[in-house]
């Protein structure tokens, strides 16, 4: 796994990001917890985490894929729809076997905010309308 710790930024020093519809902004830094690296995104008062596995992952899985696909960003308790980034961040199909969300309750609405942080990375492209916005792997 690449080094991306200095690239996301620290708890005193977050890197900041807006939305794919550019609607509202949040922070994004590495932290370890139990001895492995997170993803820590705060929105506001919200604190979610992620593993930070998640990026070589869906890295390899929209090379794989090859073409853009739907974020269908979706709160934990909310079904989500086949065929998109959420869906797969929590499916029994992607590589740990279920949810990079790692906070109960907070595992969700990963469509909505690890997109911006791996264009941010070089490792994707990402639509920026008012909804439906897709992502794909970034040809260099």
């Amino acid at each position: 796994m690449p080094d991306y710790k200095k690239k996301i930024g620290t708890k005193e020093s977050p890197l900041e990001l807006k939305t794919p519809p550019g609607t509202s902004s949040f922070t994004m830094h590495v932290e370890e917890k139990d001895g492995v690296d997170i993803l820590v995104c705060t929105v506001g008062k919200t604190v979610l985490h992620y593993d930070l596995r998640c990026l070589d992952d869906l890295t390899a899985m929209l090379k794989k894929h090859g073409d853009w696909i739907p974020l269908g960003s979706k709160d934990e308790k909310q079904e989500t729809k086949d065929g998109t980034i959420e869906h797969w961040a929590r499916s029994g199909d992607n590589p740990i076997g279920g949810w990079y969300g790692l906070k109960k309750n907070f595992r969700g609405r990963f469509a909505m905010y690890v997109p911006p942080l791996m264009e941010h990375l070089g490792l994707a492209e990402v639509e920026h309308h008012p909804r439906d916005n897709r992502m794909r792997f970034r040809k260099t």
